[in-house]
């Protein structure tokens, strides 16, 4: 059983380390895709692959789910010994992932009618992001699927394979990048058929790194696949964990249109800063994965010892890379927007709204691992719920702070939210250790 093994520092920082390192390649592909089609002398390619990258980003986004509900569910699985199970989830998160792929396949008209309906662009750059979904969307099935292996891999600390897979994908479409679009001269077509590629790719080495689940006939006892206890238990934690994100998704849309209302450099610098509280979410995210790991294996074992021991190691480490990014985003801060903004305006709104920044990854430590440790117990009810009370303590912030301190006001009520969410977690946090005795299946 995996919860016999003790939960070192170094336990942490062999699951952590692979997520910080994988994470760094996000940005660098979409900088990428953006460099090779920038080099076609035409604004409204770069804009296309923006706005159909953002789209596809957005509606793929709300299949995360499926990623932390498989984690939660799979750990807690391997750490009750329940093998079976830990195969099953495999074959019923790959079965989710390649469904909800073919239903954006059926319904992409609809989809790119809606958003183009909520962010209208010309006709040239809306012709052009259409034909760039419109080849992308065939590898929606692959895309999502991953995310389920994603989470199968973290359940069982294997994020170095995680890495691979990551730096595979990457890889694949930086190259098919540079030989589509600089050499074959495919303009927007190439960046979407290097990233179709890339996708299908990426499940054909995500489905190989999970191989030796498919050598025992587990994976396909459709008796235990099609469970309906096992079903409806995880149709409730992703029907939770969607409801929690959506959410935060909409305070997150909310906080960029309310932006808008105080003119476009306002607007411009906020998009720089936010990125500072994205590059926090990365550095973190490794440390709250270990979290839902440790604590998911704990948890299916019944050990409330081992529950509190990984949510306080992987937490320690948390603190420490959260005071280096406070450290850093004080010291370097206004290098970084100089980096990032040309405008001087732009530099100079940025620079006056840092301090939120530096802040920021104090005020994000508690909610991100918290959201680990509770997806890891899949405690799905609770963040759902937590989540609503932030986001109404959201609001109150909005209606008390926006007018009379105007973008600094705008900025407090985001990080007031943030705060609510890692207390109120904090105070269901007794209640998911008393549930951890009668966790074990």
């Amino acid at each position: 059983m995996t919860d016999d093994k003790p939960i070192t520092h170094s336990r942490v920082l062999k699951i952590a380390l692979p997520i910080l390192l994988a994470n760094v390649t996000i940005p660098i592909l979409g900088a990428v895709d953006t460099g090779v089609v920038g080099q076609i002398p035409a604004p409204e390619p770069i804009a296309a692959v923006g706005i159909g990258a953002i789209i596809l980003s957005a509606v793929y986004w709300i299949f995360g789910f499926l990623r932390m509900g498989t984690t939660g569910l799979t750990a807690q699985a391997a750490g009750s010994g329940n093998s079976p199970e830990v195969a099953a989830l495999l074959t019923r998160s790959l079965m989710i992932g390649l469904a909800g792929g073919f239903a954006l396949i059926v319904l992409q008209d609809q989809v790119y009618w809606a958003a183009f309906r909520l962010s209208p662009a010309s006709a040239q750059v809306e012709d052009l992001a259409r034909a760039y979904m419109q080849i992308r969307i065939w590898s929606a099935p692959a895309a999502i699927a991953i995310y389920g292996i994603t989470g199968w891999l973290i359940a069982q600390e294997r994020t170095r394979d995680v890495l691979i897979l990551q730096f595979w994908m990457n890889g694949v479409n930086v190259v098919l990048d540079l030989l589509f679009v600089l050499q074959l001269g495919w303009g927007v077509d190439g960046v979407a058929f290097a990233t179709f590629l890339a996708e299908w790719s990426g499940l054909a080495l995500g489905l190989y790194l999970c191989r030796a689940a498919f050598r025992v006939a587990d994976w396909r006892d459709w008796s235990r696949v099609f469970d309906r206890e096992k079903l409806r238990r995880m149709a409730v934690v992703n029907t939770d964990i969607l409801i929690r994100s959506l959410l935060l998704q909409a305070i997150f849309v909310s906080f960029l249109l309310l932006g808008g209302r105080f003119g476009a450099v306002t607007l411009a610098a906020n998009q720089v800063l936010l990125q500072f509280l994205h590059i926090t979410g990365y550095a973190l995210d490794g440390f709250a994965f270990a979290a839902e790991a440790i604590v998911g294996q704990a948890f299916g074992a019944g050990a409330v010892a081992q529950i509190r021991r990984g949510a306080k190691l992987t937490s320690l480490w948390a603190l420490i890379f959260a005071l280096i990014m406070a450290l850093t985003f004080a010291l370097i801060g206004p290098w970084l927007i100089d980096l990032m903004a040309k405008d001087p305006q732009v530099q100079q709104a940025a620079r006056l709204y840092l301090p939120w920044m530096v802040v920021t990854p104090i005020l994000m430590l508690g909610l991100i691992m918290l959201d680990g440790i509770f997806i890891g117990a899949t405690r799905s009810a609770d963040m759902r719920n937590m989540m609503f009370v932030s986001a109404a303590i959201y609001l109150a912030a909005l209606w008390a702070l926006l007018e009379p301190m105007g973008n600094h006001g705008l900025w407090a009520a985001m990080l007031i939210s943030m705060l609510a969410r890692g207390i109120t977690l904090g105070l269901r946090y007794p209640a998911l250790e008393r549930a951890a005795g009668g966790a074990r299946a």
